[in-house]
């Protein structure tokens, strides 16, 4: 049964000026985990008991590519004092973006991560599905170069759709190697350009992508929206609105 959570990413101007009380509203809304970004300054032991309070799981953490390859001890030390064994590679810029040596990077990150009990994973956009990694997608190119034991698949599938593939193959595809999904809604500005939206406001297959994540043996629906048109607190409560009234209709998600 998929457990729902959010990225917190989400509401990144919210936790700026108020971190302890948007986390309390989070549980408040009813999501049972919490994929952080960013911890503004609050210390492992700070975090821990605001979990512990408000009965969050931490189910991931997004860190920066150079924080992971250069402070690797200290990010996973952080993350296991707050109960969270998932550390994400969320974005490289332009100019990291030599997919060589990046594989050879991550497959090092991934041995000193494992080493100390924790999983390292690698979330994408939809660059991954433009760009190429030899003849393959850098997407494909990065998860057939690091082994499986070293570099789990954190699937974006939004990213996916929007980067031209059908994100239902890919949860196939990835099955095995795939505890964490982004779920996210959007539809395609005039320009082509994305525009993220709440869920079930948009174009995206969500109830495919839940029925393939379910059946792909997923762990967590990670709830995410990039930009928000209106308040960003009631663009998350209304997507867990609709993953709620999915699972009424015998969607396979725990909410």
């Amino acid at each position: 049964m998929l457990k729902i959570g959010l990225q917190l990413y989400t509401l990144r101007a919210e936790l700026e000026q108020d971190f302890e009380g948007t986390l309390r509203k989070v549980a408040d809304l009813g999501y049972s985990g919490v994929e952080f970004y960013h911890f503004f300054g609050r210390s492992s032991e700070e975090v821990k008991h605001l979990l512990v309070e408000t009965g969050l799981v931490a189910l991931g953490a997004h860190r920066p590519y150079d924080a992971m390859l250069n402070d690797t001890e200290q990010e996973v030390t952080y993350n296991l004092a707050i109960g969270n064994k998932n550390l994400t590679v969320p974005y490289l810029t332009e100019e990291q973006r030599n997919w060589g040596e990046v594989a050879a990077n991550l497959a090092i990150i991934g041995e000193k991560v494992k080493n100390r009990g924790a999983v390292l994973s690698y979330h994408n956009h939809d660059f991954e599905f433009t760009e190429h990694y030899g003849e393959r997608t850098a997407f494909d190119g990065i998860f057939e170069e690091v082994p499986a034991d070293l570099l789990q698949v954190e699937m974006d599938t939004c990213w996916v759709y929007y980067g031209g593939y059908d994100p239902v193959e890919y949860i196939h595809k990835y099955a095995g190697r795939l505890p964490i999904i982004h779920l996210k809604d959007m539809k395609k500005r005039e320009d082509g350009s994305a525009e993220t939206v709440v869920l079930g406001e948009g174009e995206v297959d969500l109830p495919g992508i839940l029925e393939a994540a379910a059946e792909a043996g997923v762990e967590w629906a990670v709830v995410e929206q990039d930009f928000c048109s209106r308040s960003p607190l009631e663009s998350v409560a209304d997507s867990l609105k609709w993953v709620q009234e999915y699972a009424k209709q015998g969607g396979k998600v725990h909410v």
